[in-house]
């Protein structure tokens, strides 16, 4: 097993705000395929960004809420999600871009929206939720993900799920590099037996090889790793928390 080290990566530009990413999705039409109008997105926005900005004022000093006001205008500090089961990563792949090409799920994964929250993974009962203190997980890449997931738990971060990565990408495509893409081992399938299924679903560029397509390379890719094996481009990505 690769040494322990503290789960930090590169130093990634910061999030939009909730309410520019609130207009992202509505953009793509996600509250269509949530079933859900775009004002209840909204609405959720403004009210996260309201709560967030009073526990700043409570927490500071009237100096320091000034200097948080002004942080939070130039970026945002959580990843708005939609929960997956209104949402399913089937429908989100196809609406991520590269080189304005088309996101797409490798033709051997047509179980993908099979996949879903680890037991250890708790995600909010609401259609829409937030992430705090995402991170690409780039000082794991050459890890598997079964030696991924205890040191993520041991530093109490929590695995993204499948659809939590593809809303990253959709509202920050850049995060998505060659040689620093990233799994999403919070979603697993169960068999019918109750054992694990030994895929993981991550996420990278395409090099438009095999049953992908020439015409696919550099797209956007949704598809899967063997729990067992390492990669020296993929990363694990994780969060702090999840909340509504």
């Amino acid at each position: 097993m690769p040494e322990t080290m503290p789960i930090t990566s590169t130093v990634l530009p910061a999030l939009p705000t909730l309410s520019v990413q609130a207009e992202r999705l509505i953009e793509l039409g996600v509250h269509e395929i949530a079933g859900l109008p775009a004002a209840e997105l909204r609405t959720f926005a403004e009210t996260a960004t309201a709560a967030e900005a009073a526990a700043a004022g409570e927490s500071a000093t009237a100096g320091e809420a000034v200097g948080a006001g002004e942080a939070a205008a130039a970026g945002g500090s959580a990843l708005l999600a939609v929960h997956p089961s209104h949402a399913p990563a089937s429908a989100l792949a196809p609406l991520l871009r590269r080189d304005d090409k088309p996101g797409f799920v490798v033709t051997d994964m047509p179980d993908v929206d099979l996949f879903a929250p680890l037991e250890k993974v708790a995600l909010p009962d609401a259609p829409f939720y937030l992430l705090t203190g995402i991170d690409r997980g780039d000082q794991m890449a050459n890890w598997s993900p079964a030696e991924a997931l205890p040191a993520l738990t041991e530093q109490a971060r929590t695995p993204l799920v499948l659809t939590e990565g593809i809303h990253w990408v959709l509202q920050q495509p850049d995060i998505l590099e060659r040689n620093h893409c990233f799994m999403t081992i919070g979603s697993r399938l169960r068999k019918a037996n109750g054992a694990l299924d030994a895929r993981t679903p991550a996420l990278w560029i395409s090099n438009g090889t095999g049953r992908d397509g020439r015409e696919r390379r550099n797209a956007p890719k949704v598809g899967w790793c063997w729990a067992g094996n390492r990669h020296t481009w993929l990363g694990f990505a994780s969060a702090t928390g999840r909340r509504i």
